[in-house]
Formats: structure tokens, C-alpha cells, sequence
């Protein structure tokens, strides 16, 4: 029977991915991934974290998930140490006096061992010890960064003319970052957009790549991208929304159009799809699988087209300028659902942030 490691690499190679690109899909670590192919668990900050990894990764790659986990438990059980009771010999027959003599010997040699090292000890000059780090305050002067920090670390974010600190605050069961906009709680694989200037617009998105939990001293891997503002009009109006199946639902009305995010919390089994609308750099329609407790997180500037296998499956809500939030229900139980949700421009001049369902 095939490994588990050659079958999710053989899967990957044929369908000719990469490491990096399935890392930019899943939002799974690179070196995740390339521990799963591996079959290196022991880089996996828990058991948990590594069969989620591996279910989401053998979804994308469309492979069977159940058979996956059951070559990992296979794994296990080939690698549980041999019962104790196995690996003793029959006891000794030897003479109670040589078992006597091997005792003494024992116990004076530790007591030998001991008065050697009380005395070592007293002779030793004691250790210096090393002085507390020092913070460190780095500068991002690209687009992008990804750097490995540690608590008290900062960055220095300068968009434009105006600057921005964030700070590294604390490493837990999460990582805590203080930013201009307050504190930010994110887990491993987690992202989140800042609105640094309060312009309805987040122009910085920071994802945690890689951290322990509990652990300071491993630091945190960070990735910073600043995001580039909409075009100043969308070219999309009420002419372009195609005939409705079931209607049309309006979230979000504003003067100008603004980016927004689609926050998708599954609740069962549900097949995914969403392609980014009207944006020339990210072309292209991704599927995937989810299973309850699943969290996406998709970022637009104008529109995005989904399909859903089971509406009631996916609880789905829209986070717009300043924070704003707004539910959506995309459908009934066991529902197909293919709809828009896209920006769109009404008589008065005025946008409609639309979600649109499509015959």
C-alpha cells in the first residue's frame, strides 16, 4: 500500500502544484505541507493541527479524506513502542549474595558520585547570566514582508506619507499584535485586514504563518501585505445585474464603492466555489471542501461570484468600511446556491453593495 506522503506528493505533482501555490490556497504553512509529504509529524504544534492540515490538504488535492486519516492512524500504530512485558528477559537465577554485591556497589558508587559533584560544584564559578533581550523595531519598506519576531518586537508600516507601528504583544494559546487600530488576536494560518487610517479602506493585511503555542521563545512568523486601493470607479451598474432566480438582497449602501470582506463559518459538509470579480490579478475560480468549524475569508474590491453546495451549511457574513458587519442567508437546507455579491451603481449615483441570486 502506498504511503501516505507519496500519495498526497503524487496527487500534487500530477495536477502539477506547487508547495507555495497550494500554500497560498489552503492558507496551510508551506513547512506543513511539506511535513505532511514528509511524514515528519513531529513539526505539528499538536495532533489536532495536523489532522486538520491533512483533511483540508487531501480535499484540495481531491483525494479520499477517510483513507487518508486511515494511513495516519496505520502510521501510529506501526510506530507504539513494544509492551514492556515483551522486551524483559526471564529473570536472573545468579546467588543472592552476587545481587547483594552488585547493590553495594550501586549504592556507594552514587554516594561516590554525589560528594564528587557537591565538591565540583562549590569549585565552580558561578554562571553569568545572559542579559534580557532587547527589543527590536524593524522596517517594512516593500509591499510585503514576512519576518520572525518575538514579544516586544515592532514594525514600522509607512504608507504614503504617514507611518504605523505594530507590536508584537504577546505569544499564547494566540499571538496578540497592538496596532494603531487596537489589540488584534490571530491564530495559526489566520489573517486579518487593518483599516490603519480609519478611511473605510484596509490597507494592511497580516496573517500568522507560523508560531508555537506557549512558546516565546520559537518568536512568530508574520507576513505583511499592503493592499492597493479600488479604482476610484467600478464599471458596473444596475444594467449589468443578470435576471434574479430569487431576488436580490441590498448590505451596504455608500457614497463610493469600497473594498469588503466575505466571512464564510461552515457548519456541516459543503463544497465552495468563489471567483473574484472585475480584478485582473486574480483570475480564476477556486473549490473547495469544507467540514464544520472551517472558517474563509475572501477580500474584494468589486464583486465576487459564489456557489454553494448547501446553503444551510455555511453561515455567511459581510464586513464592510469601519468594521461595519452585516449577516447574509444565502439559503434553506440541501440548497444550490449561485449568486453575486458585488458593488453596484444605482440612478442617484449612489452604490449598492448586492447579493444577487442567478438562474
Amino acid at each position: 500500500m502506498e504511503s501516505l506522503g507519496n500519495l498526497l506528493k503524487t496527487a500534487r505533482e500530477e495536477k502539477g502544484y506547487t508547495i507555495d501555490s497550494v500554500s497560498r490556497e489552503t492558507n496551510i504553512a508551506g513547512r506543513y505541507l511539506d511535513a505532511l509529504e514528509r511524514e515528519d509529524y513531529t513539526v505539528f504544534p499538536g495532533e489536532p493541527y495536523l489532522l486538520g492540515f491533512l483533511k483540508n490538504y487531501g480535499a484540495y488535492l481531491e483525494l479520499n479524506v477517510n483513507e487518508l486519516l486511515q494511513l495516519y492512524r496505520s502510521y501510529k500504530i506501526q510506530e507504539q513502542p513494544v509492551p514492556v512485558d515483551v522486551l524483559l528477559k526471564t529473570p536472573s537465577r545468579a546467588p543472592k549474595i552476587i545481587m547483594r554485591l552488585v547493590v553495594a556497589v550501586v549504592i556507594l558508587g552514587l554516594i561516590a558520585a554525589g560528594v564528587l559533584f557537591f565538591f565540583t560544584k562549590l569549585n565552580k564559578p558561578a554562571m553569568a547570566v545572559p542579559p534580557p533581550r532587547v527589543p527590536v523595531q524593524y522596517q517594512m519598506n516593500d509591499d510585503s514582508l514576512e519576518k520572525r519576531i518575538y514579544s516586544g518586537d515592532s514594525i514600522l508600516v509607512t504608507i504614503g506619507n504617514d507611518s504605523y507601528t505594530l507590536e508584537l504583544a504577546e505569544l499564547g494559546d494566540t499571538v496578540t499584535l497592538n496596532t494603531p487600530t487596537g489589540p488584534v488576536r490571530l491564530d495559526l494560518s489566520q489573517e486579518a485586514a487593518l483599516d490603519l487610517n480609519g478611511d473605510g479602506f484596509p490597507e494592511l493585511t497580516v496573517t500568522i504563518a507560523d508560531f508555537a503555542k506557549n512558546d516565546s521563545s520559537a518568536g512568530a512568523l508574520i507576513r505583511l501585505e499592503i493592499n492597493n486601493p479600488p479604482a476610484a470607479e467600478p464599471v458596473i451598474t444596475a444594467d449589468d445585474i443578470p435576471p434574479a432566480g430569487s431576488g436580490s438582497i441590498v448590505l451596504l449602501t455608500a457614497q463610493n464603492p469600497y473594498p469588503f470582506t466575505l466571512q464564510a463559518v461552515f457548519q456541516g459538509y459543503c463544497l465552495f466555489r468563489w471567483e473574484i470579480l472585475f480584478e485582473r490579478d486574480r483570475p480564476g475560480r477556486n473549490e473547495q471542501y469544507f467540514q464544520q468549524s472551517d472558517e474563509l475569508n475572501i477580500q474584494a474590491q468589486n464583486g465576487i461570484r459564489l456557489g454553494i453546495s448547501n446553503a444551510q451549511a455555511v453561515k455567511l457574513q459581510v464586513i464592510g468600511g469601519g468594521g461595519i458587519t452585516k449577516p447574509l442567508e444565502a439559503g434553506g437546507p440541501g440548497e444550490v446556491v449561485v449568486a453575486d455579491l458585488r458593488w453596484v451603481k444605482d440612478d442617484s449615483g449612489s452604490y449598492r453593495l448586492v447579493f444577487n441570486y442567478l438562474e
